[in-house]
């Protein structure tokens, strides 16, 4: 390959449930100097034109298409956008991209991704509704539904896991896990995501660490169908594909 092209990059963004004000400033950011807009057309329709913005909208249903298309015009050098409705990691666009990344070339692994969250529509819907996802729960029904939602292969997200008064939850939570799910089920640790001493530590349901979690910590333990990308430089992307049952 020739190393002396000039590599573009990819950013895949959230618009939010509908109106501009759901959109985040992170989001009119990646967007502000992008040269091409890739989406399902009534995605891309909500997004102002503007002079070198060129605009590839395209039908439902062909979600791979369009990630392999962002995907060459990056390798061209372009800065290229792709949205979706809502939080692009939500059954849509992010999940499309890794997957073409996970089945395409060496080269692709060499573009820079950035993946900008938008509010999904749970989100905006609970706020219009008042607060009905509001919720604290004894160990026994947490214990309950999490052995029902590993059980269900879910993938699961565990929220302020760990705090001085609930020391021991946390630990009762990855044993139960482990009865569970296989050993090697893709675990992240994410600690204080978008702040100044923001980490991530990806590893495996054996071989986490519960203990290196505390309440700025999220806690994302994957499904049977969650896997890692391994990029160049040591690092790794994690993902889940939109169809079941697609894992070799």
């Amino acid at each position: 390959m020739n190393m002396s092209y000039h590599r573009g990059e990819i950013r895949v963004i959230g618009l939010g449930p509908g109106d501009h004000r759901f959109m985040t400033h992170d989001a009119d950011l990646a967007l502000a100097d992008a040269t091409d807009l890739i989406g399902y057309i009534p995605y891309v329709e909500r997004i102002p034109p503007r002079a070198g913005l060129i605009r590839h909208a395209t039908d439902n249903r062909v979600e791979l298409d369009r990630a392999r298309h962002a995907l060459d015009l990056a390798h061209q050098g372009k800065v290229v956008a792709i949205v979706s409705g809502g939080d692009p990691g939500v059954f849509a666009m992010a999940a499309a991209l890794f997957e073409a990344i996970d089945h395409g070339t060496p080269e692709d692994r060499l573009i820079p991704i950035n993946i900008h969250p938008g509010i999904s529509a749970m989100n905006a819907a609970a706020a219009k509704l008042g607060a009905p996802l509001g919720h604290d729960l004894p160990w026994d029904v947490i214990a309950r539904r999490l052995k029902a939602a590993a059980e269900g292969d879910f993938v699961i997200a565990l929220y302020n896991p760990a705090s001085k008064a609930r020391p021991q939850s946390i630990f009762d939570a990855f044993k139960l896990l482990r009865d569970i799910k296989a050993p090697s089920t893709p675990v992240a640790f994410a600690r204080a995501v978008g702040r100044h001493d923001e980490k991530h530590t990806l590893t495996s349901l054996a071989e986490a660490d519960p203990s290196i979690v505390d309440m700025a910590t999220l806690v994302m333990i994957g499904s049977s169908e969650t896997r890692f990308i391994d990029k160049p430089d040591g690092t790794r992307w994690l993902y889940t594909p939109r169809s079941y049952g697609a894992r070799p």
